[in-house]
């Protein structure tokens, strides 16, 4: 009996040791599968019946799938707890732009920077839908047609703007919104070559859509 003792803890301080080196050798974890015997090719060694061998190190901790499957206690799948989701901050208020061409031909006379009457008629009628918005801006630029050096164009252009800016101003507009800009004789609405001849009644006709006061109103729409 002393003997056969003997003999099994040497066997078993062998297989310790031998464990030990083929697990380091084959990068075996250490902790999980030195509480089996493994062969050189670095696999479980099994008995005639398929039993895992154990070592003398086993403890229930170390048990593995492929030998002690009611042993290893499967770990519940976590769920994840759905993060709670800040709702989005409000979507900033927009200006929202809106723009309006009058024509020349109501505004001012050929060659003039004075309002006519059908001109202030058409600008009440926008003072009037300005009441319906936060006003932010109003911006006239001023246009004027070819005839004319382009300095004379240029001021005819600021002129026709001012002008504008005067009158809506005198209906209630604060005098810090409304900007003006002159752009002469740049920026025709007409074709090149659609107005072709010297200055007379029917090449001033054809020119007077570039003859004109572009104004441009932005704020945000009343709620």
């Amino acid at each position: 009996m002393i003997n056969s003792a003997k003999h099994s803890l040497l066997l078993a301080a062998l297989l310790g040791l031998s464990i030990s080196a083929v697990a380091q050798t084959k990068g075996i974890d250490m902790k999980g599968t030195v509480g089996y015997a493994i062969d050189q090719r670095g696999y479980v060694v099994k008995s005639g019946t398929g039993l895992c061998w154990r070592t003398g190190y086993w403890t229930p901790a170390m048990a593995i799938e492929e030998c002690d499957p009611d042993l290893v206690k499967k770990a519940a799948p976590v769920v994840a707890k759905p993060r709670a989701v800040a709702p989005p901050p409000p979507a900033a208020v927009v200006p929202a732009a809106q723009k309006v061409t009058l024509a020349t031909d109501a505004l001012f006379d050929f060659d003039k920077a004075v309002l006519r009457p059908e001109g202030k008629a058409k600008l009440d009628k926008l003072v009037g839908d300005v009441k319906g918005i936060k006003l932010e801006v109003i911006i006239a630029v001023g246009h004027a047609d070819r005839f004319g050096s382009d300095a004379y164009n240029q001021k005819l252009s600021e002129k026709r703007a001012a002008a504008v800016k005067a009158y809506l101003v005198g209906k209630g507009i604060e005098p810090n919104r409304v900007y003006t800009e002159g752009k002469g004789e740049k920026q025709p609405i007409t074709k090149p070559g659609q107005c072709k001849g010297p200055k007379s009644k029917k090449t001033i006709a054809c020119l007077q859509p570039d003859r004109r006061v572009e104004i441009e109103v932005i704020g945000t729409k009343a709620q």
